[in-house]
């Protein structure tokens, strides 16, 4: 199998910023927590759980975006656990890739799952970070990502046009709308272009992209019924391994992430939905680990070298192939995607607000 470098994959990398945490509008609170029916979720590889997990990735022993294992979770995985619903299964998987290197494989929607997130999927824009559109690198792989509007269309499309009032619905999307603006800026300036210019354009589309998943959330999502609406920030991966030393874009990046972020809070004011600050948690974890358990918050955890891992991705990495002395305490996988005890503070932060509102 030739190598492919997640940065291929990926287009470019970005840092993800902040608004408040904490409701965002009359959310209703319980006595007792309420009896979830089912677990709805929409957004990128934070939330993936196994969308790709076909071909050689899986034949890899991949699937998700992380220490792949039989026993590894991802917070929207523990989080079904602990509301006693069933556990989230991909609602598409396939890949659209090299299919003499396994990554061509039909494309199936399966009925009865309803998690939708997707890697490389973005907010509006249907061509994320992987998809074959972007040509070069990312017809390797060939990831669908179908972006969070489709993603509750679909859901909708399904279910009769309505959510049925007694799910919980999780969304946390907005990384690779960064992601794909900051390789444009990047593009831009190495072609000659006017890096201020350029760098305006891609904040004035976060802003956009941040106020369009509030408008999805609020309209099309508590606004087709849905009660239980949680909506996690973007954490601050400045910090993480693949972009703590990038020192020249970091103001950029925050400058997008932190518009796209008040932008989403913005306009999810009024709605009956509890918006999760995962940025400031994250933040809070980089500068004191010991207090949350954490080892390792600088490398990844993941042996990235092309000789251990021909994606240079956690989307196959799994504990056969960790760099020496990893362990289960590393923050990241990869450059950006947390280990299974990454997750697991992440589920941990949103229990306890659910529980905060009697959710949980």
């Amino acid at each position: 199998m030739r190598p492919l470098h997640l940065a291929a994959i990926l287009a470019t990398s970005a840092a993800l910023a902040a608004c408040g945490g904490g409701s965002s509008g009359n959310v209703p609170q319980f006595n007792s927590p309420p009896q979830f029916s089912s677990l709805v979720s929409f957004g990128d590889s934070l939330s993936d759980v196994g969308t790709y997990a076909v071909g050689t990735v899986k034949a890899l022993g991949g699937g998700k975006y992380t220490v792949n294992a039989s026993d590894a979770k991802i917070w929207i995985e523990h989080l079904a656990t602990r509301l006693n619903v069933s556990a989230p299964c991909a609602a598409q998987t396939g890949l659209e890739g090299d299919s003499t290197l396994g990554f061509s494989v039909q494309v199936t929607n399966h009925a009865n799952c309803t998690a939708y997130a997707q890697g490389g999927a973005r907010v509006t824009n249907p061509v994320g970070p992987g998809n074959k559109a972007l040509g070069g690198a990312n017809t390797v792989l060939g990831q669908l990502t179908v972006p969070v509007a489709t993603q509750i269309q679909n859901h909708l499309t399904a279910k009769g046009g309505r959510f049925s009032g007694n799910e919980i619905v999780f969304v946390m999307a907005g990384g690779n709308d960064v992601f794909i603006q900051a390789a444009t800026v990047s593009a831009t300036v190495s072609a000659g272009g006017d890096q201020a210019v350029a760098a305006a354009a891609a904040v004035t589309a976060m802003a956009t992209a941040g106020a369009e998943l509030a408008g999805y959330v609020k309209n099309q999502i508590v606004g087709k019924g849905a009660r239980y609406v949680t909506v996690v920030n973007l954490p601050d991966i400045s910090k993480t391994p693949a972009f703590a030393s990038d020192t020249g874009s970091q103001a950029l990046i925050t400058n997008m992430v932190t518009t796209f972020n008040t932008q989403l809070q913005q306009g999810l004011t009024g709605a009956e939905v509890l918006l999760i600050d995962a940025y400031t948690v994250s933040r809070d974890q980089n500068a004191n680990p010991s207090r949350y358990g954490l080892s390792n918050v600088t490398v990844p955890a993941c042996d990235l070298s092309l000789a251990k891992n021909p994606l240079a991705s956690s989307l196959v990495c799994t504990r056969s192939n960790l760099i020496a002395g990893a362990n289960d305490n590393f923050q990241y996988a990869d450059g950006v995607h947390p280990t299974p005890y990454g997750y697991k503070l992440l589920a941990d932060l949103v229990a306890t607000e659910m529980g905060k509102r009697g959710w949980l």
